[in-house]
């Protein structure tokens, strides 16, 4: 059974939340490696690292069947016939998963608007985005058609 879009979409917002505290670490870390001390040196290499921390980060859990918000909220990704799916597939998902942020901001990188700006023009394309998964006859967000994968609610163990 495929869990509902705001449920969906509230599993997003609470691993954003969970992902500040990896930008938190992984930031420190590379300041520390890199010796950076001004928040704007080195930056695009910052951005490349936190790419990969997160490529990490959701490879791994999602190769284990859920990040900690997919657990929170019981929501477990799979690939089509319902079984968990590979680091490689889980390496797919992520990669194609950026369509959420891309566009927007490659649309605003040449305008050079300020951060209220873009964060409205992607706020925008995110509920576009998430909206148009209701186009999807099985509800899915594109990205997890695309992968080969898809969302199923899951039963928290008993104990």
């Amino acid at each position: 059974m495929t869990p509902g879009l705001w449920r969906r979409m509230a599993c997003w917002a609470y691993e954003g939340i969970l992902l500040f505290g990896v930008v938190f670490i992984a930031g420190y870390l590379f300041g520390a490696l890199s010796q950076t001390r001004n928040a704007m040196d080195n930056r695009n290499a910052l951005q490349g690292f936190l790419f990969v921390i997160f490529g990490i980060y959701f490879v791994w859990f999602w190769a284990k069947g859920q990040t900690l918000a997919m657990k929170t909220w019981n929501i477990r990704v799979v690939d089509r016939e319902g079984k968990a799916i590979s680091q490689q597939r889980a390496l797919g998902r992520y990669v194609l998963s950026w369509i959420w942020f891309l566009p927007p901001l490659a649309a605003v990188y040449p305008f050079n608007l300020n951060g209220a700006e873009v964060v409205v023009i992607t706020a925008g394309w995110i509920a576009v985005w998430a909206l148009l998964s209701r186009f999807q006859i099985h509800g899915q967000f594109w990205h997890d058609v695309w992968a080969g994968t898809r969302l199923v609610s899951s039963q928290p163990l008993s104990r």
